[in-house]
Order: structure tokens, then sequence, then C-alpha cells
């Protein structure tokens, strides 16, 4: 648990910009993720999930500096 919790404040440090571009490569991280399991090449299937919660946890920073702007 204190993985994400570092995760998390490295999150709410960065710009609107830096967590674009991280949520852009999170993305593309679980697009292979999913080809490599579709093929059989995957051997860390867990990855699929905490890409996913990786994902959800920079959309809901980008969704509260969102609002904290308004």
């Amino acid at each position: 648990m204190k993985i994400n919790k570092d995760f998390n404040k490295d999150l709410r440090n960065k710009s609107a910009a830096e967590l674009s571009e991280e949520l852009v490569a999170a993305k593309k991280e679980l697009f292979n993720l999913r080809f490599q399991n579709a093929t059989n090449q995957l051997d860390n299937t867990s990855r699929i999930k905490e890409v996913r919660r990786n994902i959800a946890r920079i959309q809901t920073v980008i969704t509260e500096k969102a609002k904290a702007a308004n």
C-alpha cells in the first residue's frame, strides 16, 4: 500500500499537462498488455489490473484539479 500512497502523492504534485501525458502512457501500456495477453505472451497478468487502477487514479486527480480550478 505504501507504493500507492507515493504514486498518489507524485500525481498530485504534477501539472495537468504532465497528468495527461501520464494518462496517455498508461493507456498505451494497458493496450500493449492486453495485446500480449491475447497472444499468450504475457507472464504477469496482474499487471493489467495494476495499470487499470493507475489509470483510474490519474483520472481522479485530473478531475479533482479541474473541480478545484472552478
